[in-house]
């Protein structure tokens, strides 16, 4: 089964309609072309294909509040299911989520959860978004300039074009950069920066950020239901 058929079965039709002429291009050929080719060399991809596009299933296009941008997917075994920083349930977090739940902690004083499925996030509008969607098992970046950029580039256009004020949560140098040139303009969204919550930056200025709560502060004063940060057990 193709990529292309793999996103018709998954994607959210919000998305699939917006984004139908992408797949038509040839970068996206050539993308397909390069991970069969990876697969064909007995090549470990992450996620698994019925997830790639796992963000886009999880949360629709006008439903979307805050974008949080990740990299590329966890490199090791179950970690990576298409959702940025998030893991299945009964893998153990990364050491830049438990960042993550560490300043939750500090700035909402919401208790770590006993997981790391970030989809209770997703339901409330949450769109956890990598640049790039696959990696080589343990080899991260491995996907990088294939064309996976220029497809979330295209889903960042479009949610910048959006009139309904969107948050944007960049953390690291590789998410700024990802979304600073897009989102010039677009002043009546929110872009909070901070460093990666990796355990080599985190305690340059992602802990204490308090994204969380100034995320919710935006939320409201725009008329918009905060978001429960709750992870339920």
């Amino acid at each position: 089964m193709t990529l292309v058929a793999e996103k018709i079965a998954y994607m959210d039709a919000s998305w699939l309609e917006i984004l139908q002429e992408e797949f038509k291009k040839p970068y996206m050929k050539e993308l397909e072309a390069f991970l069969g080719e990876e697969m064909g060399a007995g090549k470990v991809v992450y996620p698994p294909f019925d997830q790639v596009f796992n963000a886009f299933c999880q949360t629709p296009f006008d439903a979307v509040k805050v974008v949080i941008v990740g990299q590329d997917p966890y490199h090791g075994p179950g970690q990576a299911h298409g959702l940025s920083f998030s893991v299945p349930r009964g893998i153990s977090g990364p050491p830049s989520l438990q960042n993550i739940f560490k300043e939750l902690k500090e700035d909402l004083g919401v208790e770590p959860p006993e997981h790391g499925c970030l989809t209770d996030w997703t339901s409330q509008g949450v769109l956890l978004l990598n640049a790039i969607l696959t990696v080589r098992a343990n080899e991260p970046k491995s996907h990088h300039g294939r064309g996976w950029e220029i497809f979330t580039d295209r889903v960042i256009q479009l949610l910048c074009a959006r009139k309904d004020p969107i948050v944007f949560l960049l953390w690291g140098k590789s998410a700024f950069d990802k979304v600073q040139h897009i989102a010039l303009g677009a002043s009546h969204h929110l872009v909070l920066t901070a460093p990666h919550p990796s355990p080599f930056s985190a305690h340059t200025g992602f802990l204490g950020c308090r994204h969380f709560s100034k995320t919710n502060e935006f939320l409201k004063k725009v008329g918009k239901r905060p978001i429960d940060w709750r992870i339920q057990s």
